[in-house]
């Protein structure tokens, strides 16, 4: 325990860096609480993800409604089969920011981001890991804060929580993170189902 105690900030984020830059895919379980500030509400829900370099990207929502996003780099699609509806986008559009293109925004974090330990006294969570507190040096109204708990020994980022301009936050916890196995591509496309709806996606 007492070496990753003793880690500096430059440490853990050379670590971060280091790891990220050397992703080309990986793949988690994932569990989201979504909390809504103005009403006070949470929403919570889990499911697995996909990420590969390139932009590529797979959230498959379990609960608490199925729902797929999926994109190739180029297109974005969000599958809702309760209303057997596809929303189409452009993916560059509808992901700007590191929300998106997390593997790509973790290996420069310090390009990305202004970053400093959430708790500078005590830089640990209970859990013993390194708690980042980033702040994107380009914000977008979706995302204009980002808090990061590392696994202090593979720097693999195991929590994030996401604010937006409102203060509204998105937590996600990953598990079960297997990084680099080779997904195909074809894991990234996305055909809509027959009979289903397209519908532009808005970009919010």
């Amino acid at each position: 325990m007492a070496h990753a105690a003793a880690q500096t900030l430059d440490e853990v984020v050379n670590g971060v860096e280091a790891t990220y830059s050397k992703i080309q895919d990986l793949r988690a379980d994932f569990a989201q609480t979504a909390h809504n500030k103005s009403l006070g509400q949470d929403i919570k829900a889990e499911g697995t993800v996909a990420l590969k370099k390139g932009g590529k990207l797979r959230w498959d929502y379990k609960s608490p409604a199925p729902q797929q996003i999926v994109s190739d780099g180029k297109w974005l699609w969000v599958y809702t089969p309760e209303l057997n509806q596809v929303n189409k986008g452009e993916a560059p559009k509808a992901l700007a920011g590191p929300a998106g293109s997390f593997l790509a925004g973790l290996g420069k974090v310090r390009e990305a981001f202004t970053v400093r330990f959430l708790n500078p006294a005590n830089k640990l969570d209970a859990q013993g890991r390194p708690v980042l507190d980033l702040t994107p040096k380009s914000p977008t109204p979706l995302l204009t804060r980002l808090v990061l708990a590392v696994d202090p020994k593979d720097f693999v980022v195991r929590q994030a929580v996401l604010y937006d301009q409102f203060q509204n936050t998105v937590t996600m916890a990953f598990t079960k993170i297997t990084v680099n196995p080779g997904l195909p591509d074809t894991l990234f496309a996305f055909t809509p189902p027959k009979g289903a709806a397209v519908v532009p996606l808005e970009s919010r």
